[in-house]
């Protein structure tokens, strides 16, 4: 967390909780922390700039989500996302995915179907020249419209949460060739669906576009 800095919102405390809650996840999921790696509430205060109150409710939220284990009286230990957690966290997005794609046939907005074709344009760009940071980035933006156009803020904050869980995993992925180009076929296919709303067709290919992953994960061995 080289370089970070928490502003203090006065006496927000539930704000500032949230902050460190977040950028101590963000960590975790992007893999700066290791498994088992411990979490010292004084090391991270002191380079967050904040005091202990916040970095210690934050590392009791991240237990709850599954993120950290505190063991009383020795301290706090990343759990992190094992790759058995990815392969259940794809295999349960492929079917949500699916029912957004559906949903976003019906919901979606011609703003949203021009931002869809900019980041599909921009994804050849920069799969064409191995531009990894880039594609992570526009794979996000591309779910995120799509979560959207859904018009289901719980669906769209599940299927978020599960998109950042496998950070680690989309990015590895992300840096083969064949698998980036793959991608971006499939995002075409499920945006031409979504274009011509045809929801089961649309769930469908969402749906595959999911399960290819997995088959993509399992032959890297992750």
């Amino acid at each position: 967390m080289e370089g970070f800095h928490i502003q203090k919102e006065g006496s927000d405390k539930y704000s500032l909780t949230g902050k460190v809650f977040n950028k101590i996840r963000e960590d975790i999921l992007s893999g700066l922390y290791r498994e088992n790696d411990e979490l010292r509430e004084n090391s991270i205060a002191s380079e967050l700039g904040v005091s202990r109150t916040p970095v210690r409710e934050a590392l009791r939220q991240l237990e709850l989500e599954g993120l950290v284990t505190i063991i009383p009286n020795k301290g706090a230990y990343v759990t992190g996302i094992t790759n058995k957690d990815a392969r259940d966290i794809y295999i349960i997005r492929s079917y949500l995915e699916g029912l957004c794609a559906r949903w976003a046939c019906d919901n979606i907005t011609q703003e949203q179907l021009d931002g869809l074709e900019e980041i599909l344009y921009l994804s050849d760009f920069h799969a064409q020249r191995e531009h990894h940071e880039q594609l992570v980035e526009l794979d996000n933006k591309f779910h995120e419209l799509i979560y959207d156009a859904s018009g289901s803020k719980i669906l769209r904050h599940v299927l978020s949460d599960f998109h950042h869980y496998v950070e680690r995993i989309r990015k590895i992925t992300l840096s083969k060739p064949t698998r980036a180009s793959k991608s971006n076929e499939e995002h075409k296919a499920i945006m031409e669906a979504i274009k011509n709303r045809d929801g089961e067709l649309a769930e469908k290919l969402a749906h595959e576009h999911m399960m290819n992953t997995i088959k993509n994960i399992n032959e890297q061995g992750l």
